[in-house]
């Protein structure tokens, strides 16, 4: 059988795979040419997109995977109508990605990269402009609390942040996050984190509108996807001072083009999508993926929590 890698993996979950059956790497060049015909998987992480003609093309497919969280970049309706399961590793990233957005919390509201970037260039003298904050007191409005929203209030809460969540019906947040509707949300938070799955309900969420709507130099910050924001809102936001700023491991275009404002605002704190790759997470996601693939392809039973039940 034949498994279609459209991106590398981690070399140990590579490994795990190649003792179950032909890899064949869509991203290199010198890869034999592949027969759809016999692939039987689909792994991905999070740019080789799976769609339906690819899936249609493969009909002896019997499993389709991504190594991480979201599924944006897979046709799972597709998937489901064709009846081929649909593997991930839902929760795999949600202590590091919490741990990545704590940090970017930090930078922007401490302005740390702004400063570093300055004594680098000689600009010792920057200490008496220095006008950054601590986030001790400061009050974090989240939207997305899910496995990596809930852990990035554990985080806030430890550093004597006020936490906001957006309210849902029936579902009050747990002590001490405090549940607001999202009016509420947006003109109390100084600093407000992102952690939406990108749906066609979340894109733009975050428009001019609820940019308005927040206090005067607070601070936005996103792990999730760079779609969530409506990318001329946020720019012009920034150029007015009506944020404080902005930092994202994630952009609506990656990487982002040479002219993009955000990249010459000093504002501004951007990391190369990079939350969820670190050693430990990554590998643990790529072998969690592939073992869970491999089981598929042996004919037994994955973990029930690495299907994506539509």
């Amino acid at each position: 059988m034949t498994i279609l890698l459209l991106e590398s993996l981690h070399p140990d979950a590579e490994e795990l795979l190649a003792g179950v059956g032909k890899l064949v790497r869509a991203d290199d060049p010198n890869a034999p040419r592949c027969d759809f015909d016999t692939v039987e998987a689909i792994l991905t992480r999070g740019r080789g997109r799976i769609g339906e003609a690819l899936l249609r093309s493969c009909p002896r497919l019997r499993v389709i995977a991504r190594a991480g969280v979201g599924l944006d970049n897979l046709d799972t309706q597709a998937a489901h109508r064709l009846g081929v399961p649909v593997v991930f590793a839902p929760g795999g990233n949600a202590e590091t990605v919490a741990e990545h957005t704590m940090a970017l919390v930090l930078d922007i509201v401490r302005g740390i990269s702004r400063q570093s970037r300055a004594v680098a260039a000689g600009h010792w003298e920057e200490r008496s402009r220095y006008a950054g904050n601590e986030i001790r007191g400061l009050t974090l409005g989240i939207l997305g609390f899910g496995n990596i929203g809930q852990r990035v209030a554990r985080f806030a809460h430890m550093f004597g942040m006020r936490v906001l969540v957006l309210a849902r019906e029936g579902r009050p947040a747990p002590e001490p996050c405090t549940s607001v509707p999202l009016p509420v949300l947006l003109a109390e938070s100084d600093v407000l984190t992102l952690h939406l799955p990108l749906t066609p309900a979340t894109l733009g969420f975050l428009g001019a509108r609820e940019i308005d709507a927040m206090k005067p130099g607070a601070f936005i910050v996103n792990t999730a996807r760079g779609a969530l924001i409506d990318g001329p809102s946020l720019r012009a936001a920034l150029a007015s001072g009506r944020l404080g700023g902005f930092a994202a491991d994630v952009l609506e275009v990656e990487p982002p083009v040479g002219n993009d404002a955000l990249l010459d605002c000093d504002r501004v704190v951007l990391t190369p999508h990079t939350a969820s790759l670190t050693m430990l997470t990554y590998r643990a996601m790529c072998m969690s993926t592939a073992t869970n693939v491999g089981a598929i392809l042996r004919g037994e039973a994955p973990d029930p929590r690495s299907l994506h039940r539509g």
